[in-house]
């Protein structure tokens, strides 16, 4: 019997370059960065060489995203140190479980992996995210936050709620972006926003809902961002739902090192692989490239400022 050829986890080509510069508006490139850690042979690439790897294909530059504890710290320097990058803190829905203590049996079947620093309550690490949000104005975005029923049981659900409740108002009283996590939950993220009022710019991180939900988005002038899974051939109600939009109101993203695009699933993520998921936005919208991402690139700074 033939075995079976090992799987390829390697970084993937850089696609065709972008007529006109983007912007990656979620990525975690702590995370991009430190993957070659997890797969045996991968090329390690510093922050600098994905940076620059983005720039050949066009995309300029990049919103990088930390929504755990120890991520913060690195936001603020990344963001001070590299004229690409603005920045966007929170605390993760699935993370505030954790510093609330909960361990509890979850949807997804995972078990809780405590590490240390969710040793610091709720509150306070909420309150570490407010300390960088105002004391550097290169970070532009609270997120990701938001509500994940996939990995939120009972108890988590509450505080994921609360949570999520909370960086709502930080958002509106410091001025900022709100980037939403919404897995499995989109009625009760809805909820949320219209009940306590969203922010001004409020951007659907990973956008994963359907046309209907889309068009409940647009009305109340929300953004939505799209990512690889727009790419994914078996995803044709995503690509409906980027359709009902407005094209003012879409942005792009890469989820970097998560949610590879068609055809590098399996394979690490990068901010130069956003090229790939815009030609599938192009193509789904029936739209010239160049237009699609001078749009995009006027979008991301409606929400972001400029930078």
């Amino acid at each position: 019997m033939a075995r079976s050829r090992p799987r390829d986890r390697s970084w993937p080509p850089a696609p065709e370059p972008l007529p006109s510069p983007v912007v990656d508006n979620h990525t975690h490139l702590d995370s991009v960065v430190g993957f070659p850690d997890e797969i045996e042979g991968l090329e390690p690439l510093s922050l600098d060489d994905h940076l620059a790897r983005a720039r050949e294909v066009g995309v300029t530059r990049a919103v990088h995203v930390g929504c755990e504890l120890p991520a913060l710290a690195w936001v603020d320097q990344a963001v001070r140190e590299h004229a690409a990058l603005l920045g966007a803190v929170a605390i993760h829905p699935n993370e505030a479980v954790l510093h609330a203590g909960i361990s509890e049996e979850t949807p997804d079947g995972l078990t809780a992996v405590f590490r240390p620093h969710h040793d610091v309550d709720l509150d306070e690490a909420i309150a570490a995210v407010v300390a960088v949000a105002r004391g550097n104005d290169r970070v532009r975005a609270i997120g990701e936050t938001g509500l994940d029923h996939f990995r939120g049981g009972t108890a988590g659900r509450v505080v994921q709620r609360e949570a999520f409740r909370a960086h709502v108002a930080i958002a509106k009283e410091l001025g900022l972006a709100l980037q939403i996590h919404d897995r499995d939950a989109h009625e009760d993220v809805i909820d949320v926003l219209l009940r306590d009022g969203a922010p001004e710019r409020t951007v659907f991180h990973c956008f994963s809902g359907d046309e209907a939900m889309a068009r409940v988005c647009a009305e109340h002038g929300w953004f939505l961002s799209f990512a690889g899974p727009v790419t994914f051939p078996a995803n044709e109600e995503l690509r409906r739902a980027l359709r009902a939009v407005p094209l003012g109101q879409v942005l792009v993203e890469t989820d970097a090192p998560y949610l590879t695009p068609h055809p590098y699933r399996g394979r690490p993520n990068a901010p130069s692989l956003v090229p790939v998921t815009v030609r599938a936005m192009a193509q789904a919208r029936d739209l010239g490239l160049e237009p699609l991402c001078r749009a995009l690139a006027a979008t991301s700074e409606k929400v972001y400022g400029t930078w």
